[in-house]
């Protein structure tokens, strides 16, 4: 059984297209389905040094953004945070301090780091409007699927609800929460 604090950190810019993935993807887990043990959905936007607190006071952090890599759009990476540095992940931009700067601020500090990894995806587009594009539409269930398999290796029971909220619907709601909820 596990006594280890778990949390799921969404992190990107919904404002700017496929950065906001993270985000969506922490939302449609958070809205579709139930961990066993409990697993806290955090949505991290662009919060940067505000979620220092998240990294100390929990044993685990799963990353979801999207990752700058040299690659086909879509392609999904698991990476241990230790081997990011100058990966272009969450760098900065409107993440403003990223949640690699976080850890290593925590570092100097000398606090214990939480485990963490990014579960990352290469972004087709990362423009001024909400929504995702077509290729990380098309592969949005293969990246919720990931994180699903990765918290089923850490000994996470993944149970789907009866009720299931589409992606269409979670981006609408941050297009428009007041006439939603989830």
């Amino acid at each position: 059984m596990h006594d280890k604090k778990i949390v799921v950190l969404g992190v990107g810019n919904i404002l700017e297209k496929d950065d906001g993935i993270g985000v969506y993807a922490t939302s449609y887990l958070d809205a579709n389905f139930t961990c066993k043990p409990e697993v806290q959905f955090i949505n991290g936007g662009v919060e940067g040094i505000n979620l220092l607190n998240t990294f100390l006071d929990n044993d685990q952090i799963i990353i979801l953004d999207t990752i700058m890599l040299d690659d086909e759009p879509g392609s999904i990476y698991n990476i241990p945070s230790h081997e990011l540095s100058g990966l272009g992940v969450n760098s900065g931009g409107a993440h403003e301090v990223g949640v690699l700067q976080v850890l290593e601020i925590i570092e100097l500090l000398g606090h214990e780091m939480p485990e963490s990894n990014i579960i990352g995806i290469v972004p087709e587009q990362v423009t001024f409007e909400m929504g995702l594009s077509e290729c990380l539409h098309v592969r949005f269930e293969n990246y919720i699927n990931t994180v699903i398999h990765y918290l089923e290796a850490c000994g996470i029971e993944t149970i789907a609800n009866e009720e299931s909220n589409s992606l269409k619907r979670i981006i609408q709601h941050f297009q428009h929460p007041e006439l939603l909820r989830l």
